[in-house]
């Protein structure tokens, strides 16, 4: 694929953009009441995808044995991850909290489905979220990505699908519906859902778009506002239907962004996404937290892995603006790592890990891959070289 279709960030990189909002995890971790913990941490699942709204660029993908640390002390947390297979590619990540409050792992292996006009990707992988001040541990899977008009036309993104939180220490659930497109455009960005106790009470209705808010409710004055709305005695704000083209046409219609989230009265606000810099249309719509990711500052070489992403020479050349020499060095790459998959093959050694290993999540009992431990003590001899 054209480096053009690129963005000049890993996907290692990539996956470290769901710690931009980990704010709502430390207010997590201070919560006396598990419902309370639950809507932080419901509002942490739908962060962690917002800054993808208009990210239509390719991320690289990872190099075997690639790396990629951040270490964020004004945060509060330490992140390492590693690409840990190629066929089929898998990430692992591990972060904690630096007071000790959080561990944040998990591994992902997404499902690229093409469909002729657009791309799916299916984010298989559990992510775990464990609170060490409650003893709990909270797992989900992502929703499913899909990127319109890859051939021709305007792009643009929708996130769908269901996805399931559950708190494995109470049973406590939360269920969350992204909303397809829908023919109108109405439902587009829409995010649904309610927490649920073990009995499958409902406990707490949540709702909003996850390109923009998330709001919450008692389900009491929730029912009660649609009620009155299913009786026509609240103010309704207009939606102007749009213009769909048929099927066969070759171009799927951007829907137009509806009005903001009607926030219905006595609803409580658990996120709202951060506003981009003034300049983030011509910086790949990269949000704040990410224009910093691939920052590599005077002598951050001497203390970072030499796999780091930081280091990848085709990244850092496509982010200075040089296009011909990113891809020549892309193509480099990708040439010595499939010459060294040869040379593993012909000695018929397997390909090691370095700071992952597999086995089974210590909550659901899928396969996963786990942390190893040792990364942040710095011993690098070990590390292979793939640049």
């Amino acid at each position: 694929m054209p480096i053009a279709f690129n963005e000049p960030l890993s996907f290692l990189q990539r996956i470290t953009e769901y710690m931009e909002h980990i704010y709502l995890v430390h207010r997590a971790s201070r919560q006396p009441k598990a419902l309370e913990r639950m809507q932080c941490v419901a509002a942490f699942a739908v962060s962690a995808v917002a800054s993808q709204w208009e990210r239509t660029g390719k991320p690289f993908n990872p190099l075997l044995g690639e790396t990629y640390e951040l270490v964020r002390e004004d945060l509060g947390f330490r992140f390492i991850s590693e690409q840990v297979s190629h066929h089929p590619p898998v990430s692992a990540f591990y972060s904690e909290g630096l007071g000790q409050d959080f561990l944040f792992h998990g591994s992902i292996y997404p499902k690229l489905k093409f469909w002729g006009k657009s791309v799916e990707a299916e984010p298989r992988g559990t992510i775990t979220l464990e609170l060490l001040r409650h003893n709990e541990a909270y797992t989900w899977t992502n929703p499913t990505c899909c990127v319109h008009n890859v051939i021709i036309g305007k792009l643009w993104i929708e996130q769908y699908g269901t996805v399931e939180i559950l708190n494995h220490r109470t049973g406590d659930k939360c269920v969350l519906h992204f909303r397809p497109c829908g023919l109108f455009g109405k439902e587009l960005h829409k995010v649904e859902g309610h927490i649920q106790d073990k009995n499958k009470k409902k406990l707490f209705i949540i709702y909003g778009k996850w390109t923009e808010c998330l709001w919450g409710i008692d389900p009491a004055a929730y029912e009660s506002f649609r009620k009155q709305e299913r009786r026509g005695e609240t103010p309704r704000k207009s939606q102007s239907a749009i213009g769909v083209e048929d099927a066969d046409t070759e171009v799927d219609a951007v829907p137009e962004v509806q009005d903001t989230v009607q926030v219905i009265p006595g609803s409580r606000l658990l996120w709202r996404i951060n506003t981009r810099p003034p300049n983030s249309a011509q910086m790949y719509n990269f949000t704040s937290f990410t224009v910093s990711l691939n920052e590599l500052q005077t002598g951050m070489e001497k203390i970072l892995a030499p796999t780091d992403c930081r280091l990848r020479p085709d990244i850092r050349s496509m982010e200075n603006g040089n296009m011909d020499l990113a891809s020549q060095e892309k193509e480099r790459l990708e040439e010595k790592q499939r010459e060294a998959r040869k040379e593993r093959a012909k000695e018929d050694t397997e390909w090691q890990t370095r700071w992952f290993q597999q086995g089974r999540n210590p909550h659901t009992g899928t396969p996963d891959w786990l942390y190893s431990g040792g990364y942040f003590e710095r011993d690098f001899s070990g590390c292979p070289d793939i640049y």
